[in-house]
């Protein structure tokens, strides 16, 4: 596991889009694994950027996200597709059909978890999977207490995850209570991993991770068992802290 050390936001949302950049100039039609939530937002805007000024291309990426909260469709302001769209794909030159993300409100959603997952295997897995953390160590939606060999699947999100993201919507109670997310094995079948963390409010998740200890408990800390993660965190996640990587 490698980190990176940034000053603040703004320069860990540079650092990572320009990480990106340079892998998608390197392999143009590359499988990308995505994230929602505010960590990622100034990366994505840097990438949109990036896309006006210089033009570089995402028409042959494909990208995968890594969950969806069941019961909103992709009109809802607070699902994660909207969230895409509006910060990233209806910005640059993405084939809408190379955009996969699951479907909230599929009739079947177990059946839609076994169709996401076997549709990444087809794409021959994901090269390239940016992830946040969660204050209680989710990645995706897996929260602690999941498996280390789960794959896509249906969760039930705790308080504190619905509570965390609650200030995205109107009430705590519209927060839905359930998702589905990539497995944690699904996600270390990536082959190469970058984590973000910025803020005060992920310093103890942060400790948590560098301290290595390994435990479903805290999901974020499998990741010590992949040969290719890179965190990229600023100065107010990791003060305090101790850490040799």
């Amino acid at each position: 596991m490698k980190l990176i050390k940034v000053k603040d936001y703004e320069e860990l949302s540079k650092q990572a889009a320009d990480y990106f950049i340079k892998k998608i100039q390197s392999s143009p039609a590359m499988i990308i694994g995505l994230a929602t939530g505010s960590t990622p937002e100034g990366m994505y805007r840097y990438l949109v950027q990036d896309y006006q000024e210089n033009r570089i291309s995402f028409r042959n990426i494909t990208t995968f996200n890594l969950d969806e909260y069941i019961g909103l469709d992709g009109s809802n302001e607070n699902s994660y597709r909207f969230f895409m769209n509006n910060h990233l794909f209806d910005h640059i030159d993405i084939e809408k059909s190379n955009v996969h993300i699951p479907c909230g409100t599929s009739k079947d959603s177990s059946a839609e978890c076994a169709t996401y997952e076997q549709l990444i295997k087809a794409h021959g897995g994901i090269d390239l999977q940016l992830l946040g953390i969660g204050g209680n160590g989710h990645i995706g939606f897996n929260e602690p207490g999941s498996s280390f060999q789960s794959r896509t699947s249906i969760v039930e999100l705790t308080d504190k995850t619905r509570r965390d993201n609650a200030r995205f919507f109107n009430t705590f109670e519209e927060v839905p209570t359930e998702a589905i997310t990539m497995g944690i094995a699904t996600i270390m079948e990536s082959k190469e991993i970058v984590l973000l963390a910025s803020g005060e409010g992920k310093r103890e998740a942060m400790r948590l991770l560098l301290e290595g200890r390994v435990s479903e408990d805290f999901p974020a800390s499998y990741l010590h068992n992949h040969s290719n993660v890179t965190v990229i965190a600023d100065e107010a996640a990791l003060a305090g802290l101790n850490y040799s990587l």
